[in-house]
């Protein structure tokens, strides 16, 4: 970090920012267009979870290994455990990939996002911090559960709903601690803890019905429920051969629609968050559109999630939402979902005009 103008706290910053960019596409619209300090705040959360989805996800750690990086990485941001964060990159060290890509990038740079935490103000801090120590118990929960199977198999949708709040629903937490520090009426407030998991699972959902292949392929984690694959008989080390590709989409398919029960909820949430601290709706608006519009693909082609083709929006139409999200209000939340459910928003926009 040295050789540069800012001080120390304002190049970690920017750095942090920086790296959101590049490990996630669709968080880094929304930090984009989030205004301070809740930029800052949701962009750094965000990356301490990261850290930890990562190690969670690396199919190279032997279980027993990354269940220990993960409870050493949840002592260093435990503030009431000595554990420094220095304790955990040394952990991690054997394991960083010779060239790492910007997740692992993230990874090696986990001091530099608890530096740049601690500088956070303290209320910001303690919103933060319990959503992401529950996000790492359950994930070394996870680990540790299938710890004989080189990967994760979930087995049941129980256990899928499980992994995905453990993985967003807590995200969803978070940005409602973040939401709720000022009094915004009891009631309000009660709404969007009701529904900020919601909206976490969502999002999940909508991953894991798209990115079966690559789950499966890179990380080695097929989180397709084994009962829903036994039931159109299909084994879950064959997920993807293509000799089950019809059957495989079902599965996609049927993941597909449970995630499509958290929209009504995801919706509520969104138009009950309030727009104060630099929160906006076009933040959170975005990603629920794309994951509305990436429905939709996966009803027309559940398939394609299980080969290197992959299901997602187009770029056309990712450029055609942000636009419209800027100046959306809750009350054309409804109308411009039922427009994405029903055809890419690019061109619905476009036959409009």
């Amino acid at each position: 970090m040295s050789g540069r103008e800012h001080g120390p706290a304002e190049a970690d910053l920017a750095w942090c920012h920086e790296a959101v960019q590049g490990v996630s596409r669709t968080f880094a619209l929304t930090v984009d267009v989030l205004e301070e300090p809740m930029a800052s705040q949701i962009c750094v959360g965000y990356l301490l979870c990261r850290v930890a989805d990562t190690v969670e996800d690396a199919g190279h750690i032997p279980p027993d290994a990354q269940s220990d990086v993960l409870r050493t990485y949840r002592r260093a941001i435990d503030p009431d455990d000595e554990t420094d964060i220095g304790a955990f990159r040394e952990a991690v060290d054997e394991w960083l990939p010779a060239e790492r890509d910007d997740d692992w990038t993230v990874v090696a740079e986990a001091p530099t996002i608890a530096a740049t935490f601690e500088e956070l103000d303290p209320e910001a801090q303690a919103a933060i911090v319990p959503p992401v120590l529950e996000m790492v118990d359950g994930m070394a929960m996870f680990v540790d559960r299938h710890a004989t199977e080189g990967g994760l198999r979930i087995d049941d949708r129980d256990e899928l709903e499980q992994y995905c709040y453990y993985a967003a629903g807590t995200v969803g937490n978070l940005i409602t601690n973040l939401l709720t520090r000022e009094d915004i009426g009891e009631e309000r407030a009660e709404r969007l803890r009701e529904t900020a998991e919601e909206f976490g699972l969502l999002l999940q959902l909508v991953n894991v019905s798209k990115d079966v292949y690559d789950d499966y392929t890179e990380e080695n984690n097929v989180y397709l429920p084994a009962e829903w694959l036994e039931a159109e008989g299909v084994d879950q080390e064959r997920v993807v051969h293509p000799e089950n590709r019809e059957s495989s989409a079902r599965v996609v398919d049927r993941t597909a629609d449970y995630a499509r029960s958290f929209l009504d909820d995801a919706q509520a949430y969104l138009e009950t968050m309030p727009l104060s601290n630099g929160n906006t709706m076009e933040a959170w608006t975005v990603p629920y559109l794309l994951a509305v519009g990436t429905l939709r693909e996966l009803g027309s082609r559940p398939e394609d999630a299980l080969t290197e083709t992959g299901v997602k929006v187009s770029r056309q139409e990712v450029f055609a939402v942000m636009s419209a999200a800027s100046d959306v209000g809750r009350d054309s939340l409804a109308e411009l979902r039922q427009t994405i459910a029903r055809t890419p928003f690019h061109r619905a926009v476009g036959s409009a005009d």
